[in-house]
């Protein structure tokens, strides 16, 4: 459930790609980073350096919309990105809740309630998430991957409920047409598929 790497690496590399100018700022002669300083990009979301530097550092739990959107406009983020930072901001709150909504279908299972416990104790976003009782079906939404060999993977997904075996949900999960991730796919298809005897291989009858 942990994000913060991600959030760091999204927050950072986004901050890279704005140049002084480009955020109407004063370019000056000694950057020793690409990009905007934290320090700037604070200043353009009208906010402290130090929650700034928060945030980048991956903590986005409790943190307003308003908030999300003064960062999305200090890093000039287009809609998608704007998207990814708000499910980025969310994704510890909606595992709980669907946590939560299991832990209510499954009252007696013992495994997932020492799990609730032990997470509880160890976390405290957790505890508080778990606190706020929220429920939620993993029904539909995109998720990103990240793969050693061929990179990132957006994918868009959908939970189906197996009639025939109660408690059990079928989860397809599908990639854009035309899109990197879709070739990203047919990539690890590829390679998965049985290979075919090479005809050199082949005895010849008789």
């Amino acid at each position: 459930m942990d994000n913060n790497q991600e959030v760091r690496e999204f927050l950072t590399s986004r901050r890279a790609k704005i140049s002084p100018e480009q955020a109407a700022m004063p370019s000056g002669s000694r950057r020793r980073v690409p990009g905007l300083r934290r320090s700037e990009v604070a200043a353009l979301a009208d906010m402290s350096v130090e929650y700034y530097a928060k945030l980048e550092r991956g903590n986005l739990a409790g943190v307003s919309p308003a908030v999300l959107e003064a960062v999305a406009r200090a890093l000039q983020l287009d809609d998608a990105e704007r998207a990814h930072l708000l499910h980025l901001a969310q994704a510890a709150d909606i595992v709980v809740a669907i946590l939560r909504t299991e832990a209510g279908l499954n009252p007696h299972d013992k495994d997932l309630h020492d799990l609730v416990g032990e997470l509880s104790t160890r976390s405290d976003e957790f505890r508080t998430s778990w606190g706020a009782h929220n429920v939620r079906r993993h029904g539909t939404g995109t998720k990103r991957f990240h793969h050693q060999a061929v990179g990132e993977l957006t994918l868009a997904y959908e939970g189906l409920d197996m009639t025939a075996e109660a408690g059990l949900t079928l989860t397809i999960y599908t990639a854009e047409p035309g899109s990197p991730s879709e070739e990203g796919l047919r990539l690890l298809a590829s390679w998965a598929a049985p290979q075919k005897a090479h005809p050199s291989t082949q005895q010849s009858p008789g």
